[in-house]
């Protein structure tokens, strides 16, 4: 049975995610409605990952001989957010598997435990030229394993479930 974010189920508190990268909403964030259009979070969950990935590994990543493609993503929104909010990304990885690397991500206000909006975020790893999976480079390997560790203990800690999708409707 897949577990479903609904306002009964907990969410994941930022002490849940192991990293939490600091973002600040920009004025063209905003959309006509006031708030950060739904399209921008999806750029805060690719800055965040992929900022985390230069600065915990030392590497430009875009160097490497294994590019990651972003596979899948998704969004469940949950609080409304804008411009001039400072925000913070949780990052945790669900899954790190040979080739890809499952990332739970949270968008929070800065300094609020409740999440605004919960992500998905797949990246599959792939050769330059080719573009078929191959594995991913030991150096990310190296950064995201720890993560991986961390994010099973930290959810249980936090009281939720370690599997949740966003993409699950709430039930």
């Amino acid at each position: 049975m897949q577990a479903r974010f609904s306002r009964l189920a907990p969410l994941p508190p930022r002490a849940a995610f192991p990293v939490v990268r600091a973002m600040q909403t920009r004025w063209l964030d905003n959309d006509h409605y006031g708030h950060v259009n739904n399209v921008v979070y999806y750029s805060y969950f690719d800055t965040a990952v992929n900022g985390w990935l230069i600065e915990a590994s030392g590497r430009d990543i875009r160097a490497l001989p294994a590019i990651g493609i972003v596979a899948e993503t998704s969004c469940r929104y949950l609080r409304p957010i804008g411009f001039p909010d400072p925000l913070e990304v949780g990052l945790a990885i669900a899954r790190l598997g040979r080739s890809s690397v499952t990332y739970r991500l949270a968008v929070f206000r800065a300094g609020d435990d409740e999440p605004c909006a919960l992500g998905r975020f797949v990246h599959v790893y792939v050769d330059r030229d080719g573009r078929r999976p191959i594995d991913i480079p030991a150096e990310l390997r190296a950064v995201l394993a720890p993560v991986r560790d961390a994010t099973g203990a930290r959810f249980a800690a936090a009281g939720v479930a370690d599997d949740l999708d966003p993409r699950a409707p709430a039930g």
